[in-house]
């Protein structure tokens, strides 16, 4: 591609979003920039703290374990108090508790502050996703959030490599680094973010009709979570199942690192211009095309025998990630009321949570009784589901949508037709 269009494509890309969202974007990317705790969290607590491999699971599993229980309480709090409220509270607990893991020796003070972190670093999920469909025009939604994933690869990519050097000086360093990048957030949401919740006095009577039975009744919502909970568990296994199985098959951590690196520099390096290619396609096809690729990207692992092989492989599932994370949120958000946006952001965000307790049980079950190649043909079953999940789900969508639109101008045009009754028969 010529400079000169990379460049108009950019331009494209980034222009015409408010303020307000640069800023929410900014405070993704320091918080992504300053990531240490679930990146080296294993390496922290077996080569530093001398623990064996079963507690560092146990530990990643608690810390898995309260992203899953803060994602309901987190979409509440979103809806009832606020965005911005809940997205401060959420980044100082953060930068509180993982400041304070860094200080813990006892395995059980470890595993309980663990579990605290994994509580509040979640819970600025739903906020940031509701304040994002808040201040973001509709037909630029998923443009803005497609950037915003974007700047969390980025984020992801700079402080991987960042925290490699810093745990090589010091753990705790790499802790209170991170700490302080959260609290940098607080401040920038606390200066720069006002609330975005709409229309406040009438979103705390509309929102009470919005409560968590209600979400669990949406039907067509529900259904969207549970095909996110099967692409979230076929694409953990880029960090679970993955590594294992090139272990398996011979192939050393620095191998895997190799394959791996291909998905954040692929993301970084074209998550824009996948952006200008996707925006304007049907959503149906999209989710569709998005589930294929990552369960035959997974599945195709299967017959990977080299790092080349394995590095092909990652290409083709993270072309799915690339395509599905904008255009399933922006699916979130078109069937989310907006006084109840938080609840149902958060309900979206535990089915990811779930999925990242799930995939590591599924993978060591199917890895150990059947072998790795079983694992890859179930992440293919899985792709095909979703994505005849999603075809039936957006063929009905469509349908229902077409016909709201049909009873609205049906009620738009009586409308107009006893105004205009009205008129003729009023005295001159």
């Amino acid at each position: 591609m010529p400079l000169a269009t990379l460049r108009r494509a950019t331009r494209e890309t980034v222009s015409g979003l408010p303020r307000e969202f640069w800023w929410l974007w900014t405070s993704t990317l320091v918080n992504r920039l300053g990531a240490f705790v679930a990146t080296f969290m294993a390496l922290y607590l077996t080569l530093d703290r001398g623990y064996s491999a079963s507690y560092a699971g146990l530990v990643a599993s608690l810390h898995g374990l309260g992203g899953v229980v803060s994602s309901i309480g987190a979409g509440v709090m979103t809806d009832r108090l606020g965005r911005r409220p809940t997205l401060l509270v959420a980044q100082s607990a953060t930068a509180a508790s993982v400041a304070l893991l860094g200080f813990m020796h006892h395995p059980v003070a470890i595993a309980a502050v663990a579990f605290l972190v994994g509580m509040a670093s979640n819970a600025s999920r739903p906020a940031v996703q509701a304040m994002m469909a808040d201040i973001v025009r509709p037909e630029d939604r998923i443009r803005a959030f497609s950037l915003n994933y974007w700047a969390i690869n980025l984020g992801f990519a700079v402080s991987s490599m960042g925290a490699g050097f810093i745990a090589e000086y010091s753990y705790l360093a790499g802790f209170l680094i991170e700490a302080g990048m959260t609290a940098v957030c607080a401040v920038v949401v606390f200066l720069k973010l006002p609330e975005s919740r709409p229309g406040t006095e009438k979103a705390t009577a509309t929102t009470d009709d919005v409560r968590l039975g209600t979400v669990l009744r949406d039907g067509r919502f529900m259904s969207v979570v549970g095909l996110s909970f099967l692409v979230a568990v076929i694409f953990q296994q880029g960090s679970i199942g993955l590594p294992v199985a090139m272990g398996e098959a011979g192939f050393t951590p620095a191998d895997y690192g190799l394959a791996i690196a291909l998905n954040g520099v692929l993301i970084v390096a074209l998550q824009i211009p996948v952006t200008r290619f996707i925006q304007d396609r049907d959503p149906q096809r999209l989710l569709v095309v998005s589930s294929l690729l990552a369960g035959y990207g997974f599945g195709l692992t299967a017959f990977a025998g080299s790092v080349g092989l394995f590095a092909l492989t990652v290409c083709v599932w993270t072309l799915g990630e690339m395509i599905n994370a904008p255009t399933q949120t922006g699916l979130v958000v078109r069937l989310s009321p907006a006084h109840g946006r938080g609840r149902y952001q958060g309900m979206y965000t535990l089915s990811w949570s779930v999925a990242a307790l799930v995939a590591p049980l599924m993978s060591g079950f199917v890895i150990d009784r059947f072998g790795a190649e079983w694992l890859w043909g179930l992440c293919a079953v899985v792709g095909t589901v979703a994505a005849v999940g999603y075809a039936a789900l957006m063929r009905h969508l469509s349908a229902a949508t077409a016909a709201e639109t049909a009873v609205t101008e049906k009620s738009e045009e009586s409308e107009k037709f006893e105004k205009s009754a009205a008129t003729e028969v009023s005295p001159a």
